[in-house]
């Protein structure tokens, strides 16, 4: 089957990934709105877990199917494009980021730390399954840190939270538990094929498999938080923004790899790739914490910056694979 015909089957299927990705979001949104989670809370807990959902779906089929460098890619090159392609983009699109409060400070480095954990346990060559399960615990921690904090600074009575049980049982609210279980069937099916097509792709292509996880796959399982990002900055959800920012990177570096790498181990092939990675992965960072440091605001022209360092990173990545 020629390589165009896969390129397109690879947009139908992330079309797929991305609308069921939509159905679990918006149902959590409205679990959110009952429980009274706090914006940034919810996100970084709730919300970016669910706009990760793809990255895990695809890397878990990709454990399964024993191709795990295209898990490892997806998951460098969904955090490389979080912090680059998709709050640049979003920013790019709807106008000026203002940054409130303080709280980018001890979040940023929690993210900063938990992105390269991962590539700090692969320094002996390999993500095993012992490895996967402190990632996990890591995910756990950071988590449980974020929803103390919000329990601290807005106390919720049990009434409350028994309040949120009974709504489980409420006619509508089964409808859209239901709406859920067909999204996460939906979003399985999407990822199982997604593997198999760029498995197919680095084939035609003679490219690395971890190549094409890093870019094609990245970028379309990163498309969730995009439109989500997107949305929050035209409403001026801030705090909404950054939690899914961060959350998503803290749930792609720890759950996602944790829980693939306990399905199959990790073994680095490409090591070159994932070296040229966490350079960019450190630069982007460090230069979007100048940016919103500097002016307490990310502007067009910074998340421009931002989309020209990834394309820089694509050509780099392409460079080390073709010597």
């Amino acid at each position: 089957m020629p390589i165009i015909v896969y390129l397109l089957l690879l947009l139908v299927f992330s079309f797929l990934l991305i609308k069921s990705t939509e159905f679990l979001v918006e149902a959590l949104n409205r679990l959110a709105r009952s429980s009274k989670l706090g914006k940034f809370a919810l996100t970084s807990s709730i919300i970016a877990l669910a706009t990760s959902l793809p990255e895990l779906f695809v890397c878990l089929a990709a454990a399964l199917e024993g191709q795990q460098a295209l898990a490892l890619g997806n998951v460098i090159g969904s955090n490389v494009a979080n912090l680059s392609l998709v709050i640049g983009g979003a920013t790019l699109i709807s106008g000026t980021l203002p940054i409130y409060g303080g709280f980018f400070k001890k979040d940023l480095i929690a993210i900063f730390l938990a992105a390269l954990l991962p590539l700090f346990l692969l320094l002996d060559g390999r993500l095993s399954r012992v490895d996967g399960l402190l990632l996990i615990l890591v995910f756990g921690v950071y988590n449980y840190t974020i929803l103390a904090k919000h329990q601290k600074q807005k106390a919720k009575t049990q009434t409350r939270d028994f309040g949120i049980l009974r709504r489980l049982n409420h006619k509508g609210t089964r409808r859209q538990i239901a709406w859920v279980f067909l999204g996460a069937a939906v979003l399985l099916f999407s990822a199982d094929m997604i593997v198999k097509i760029a498995v197919q792709i680095a084939s035609g292509l003679n490219l690395p498999l971890i190549f094409i996880g890093l870019f094609l796959v990245s970028a379309g399982t990163s498309l969730p938080e995009l439109s989500f990002e997107i949305g929050a900055i035209k409403k001026k959800q801030i705090a909404m923004v950054f939690g899914d920012l961060t959350g998503s990177i803290v749930a792609n570096a720890t759950l996602v790899l944790g829980l693939t790498a306990l399905v199959s181990p990790i073994k680095i092939v490409e090591v070159g790739s994932i070296f040229v990675a966490t350079i960019f992965f450190i630069i982007i960072f460090l230069l979007f914490v100048f940016f919103i440091r500097s002016k307490r605001k990310l502007e067009r022209w910074e998340a421009g910056v931002l989309l020209l360092i990834y394309a820089l990173f694509i050509f780099f990545e392409f460079f080390i694979d073709k010597v």
